[in-house]
């Protein structure tokens, strides 16, 4: 059990039928030490689960009807507020509540404690992220009722607001910018500042002196150009969907092919379905995950070696355009999320044959890399790294110094 009386901090991602949580005890100077998790699925369905685990015990799971984000909430707080096993001894420990929020619009260029007007915002910014503002908007109304502290919103657009104007724009009618907002945003935001944070201590370097190049590969994927601790560049764009290939989404194509498709008998609605469910890596070789893609690629499935191979190809196409994007002067490429931290071979595969430009892998440290660590050989002029991403954490961190916590 933590301090009885230290101050926490709930993490809350709630999806349209899910909820994601984690809690985080606060300490002074930005420390903050995970002492749960938890998801729960299936809400609104007529079972759900609910897997929750304190920090180093085993995880239980529990079966139950979840009506609505109220009902699973309630049972959150039930198992954090627990006499026996809860790491809550009074609610009021909370002092805040950060809430992943993956669309901003440009309003948002950071953490913002959230009152009506910044509901309202969000609100407005749910027809650009219609398949995910308004779960997250669930999720801050219930959470309002039960949590009495200040919510704060953590956008995953946010991040990306430093990027210049001739990288967002697409070149279609202005109009279309000016009335509907159409424009290039990026996501995965909160992820990437993390990164930066942690690249920039791990070289001894100040955040605004550092540039790199950061593939957070997972089964939702993208890349950024961060220059002097800024995002300069992303590949994801109006929505998740332009850019790398991903587990079920086909990344960059020719928007042409949903007109294409039509003659086909096929609506912008089943187009647009497919596009983020059935492609990708499942639409290439009928397998999302990287590790069972890989796996067959390796046993010679020729489905399997083409996913593979579009995959690469794509991330290095990126890689090359940032390394133009920030003049050669970079001081790591990072990999980062599931994928990134976890597949050597990727990181290889990707960074195969690049010597002339500075890139090289040492095989043993790429094998055996662990935790925030370097895989290229030492005096590399560019260093290649890997570092684990930390969301959560990353919401805390914001949460506290938009409430103010400590003041």
């Amino acid at each position: 059990m933590a301090d009885p009386m230290q101050p926490m901090c709930v993490v809350l991602n709630a999806g349209s039928s899910s909820v994601k949580y984690a809690l985080f005890a606060l300490g002074g100077k930005g420390e903050a030490t995970q002492l749960c998790s938890g998801l729960v699925e299936k809400v609104g369905a007529e079972m759900g689960i609910l897997t929750h685990e304190n920090e180093g015990e085993d995880k239980i799971k529990i079966e139950m009807a979840f009506a609505d984000h109220a009902v699973a909430l309630d049972k959150v707080i039930s198992l954090l507020t627990d006499p026996e096993t809860g790491k809550v001894k009074d609610i009021a420990c909370i002092k805040v509540v950060g809430h992943r929020v993956v669309h901003g619009g440009e309003k948002f260029s950071a953490a913002t404690v959230i009152d009506e007007e910044t509901l309202n915002a969000i609100k407005e910014a749910a027809a650009l992220a219609p398949l995910h503002n308004p779960a997250n908007i669930t999720g801050i109304e219930v959470a309002t009722k039960l949590f009495n502290c200040p919510q704060v919103a953590v956008f995953d657009t946010a991040f990306h607001m430093t990027v210049p104007k001739e990288a967002y724009m697409y070149a279609i009618p202005h109009e279309c910018y000016e009335k509907y907002h159409i424009r290039s945003y990026g996501f995965h935001g909160t992820s990437y500042m993390y990164i930066t944070q942690a690249a920039a201590m791990y070289l001894n370097k100040p955040v605004e002196e550092t540039n790199l190049i950061i593939c957070h590969l997972g089964n939702g994927a993208s890349m950024c150009a961060v220059k002097c601790g800024k995002s300069v560049e992303t590949s994801m764009g109006l929505t998740p969907l332009e850019g790398l290939v991903m587990g079920t989404r086909s990344g960059d194509i020719d928007p042409a092919f949903i007109n294409h498709m039509s003659a086909h008998d096929m609506s912008a609605s089943d187009v647009t379905n497919m596009l983020n469910k059935k492609s990708g890596l499942l639409g290439l070789c009928g397998d999302s995950d990287m590790r069972s893609v890989m796996t067959r690629a390796d046993e010679g499935d020729e489905k399997a070696k083409c996913a593979l191979g579009v995959y690469i190809h794509r991330v290095r196409k990126y890689l090359g355009a940032y390394l133009v994007t920030l003049e050669g002067n970079v001081d790591a490429i990072v990999f980062t999320a599931g994928v990134g931290e976890n597949s050597k071979a990727v990181r290889k595969l990707v960074c195969a044959d690049l010597g002339r430009l500075g890139i090289n892998i040492e095989d043993e440290l790429n094998e055996n890399a662990k935790g925030c660590c370097e895989i290229s050989p030492i005096g590399a002029s560019i260093k290649v790294m890997k570092i684990p991403t930390n969301e959560e954490l990353c919401i805390t961190q914001q949460s506290v110094l938009a409430a103010k916590i400590f003041e």
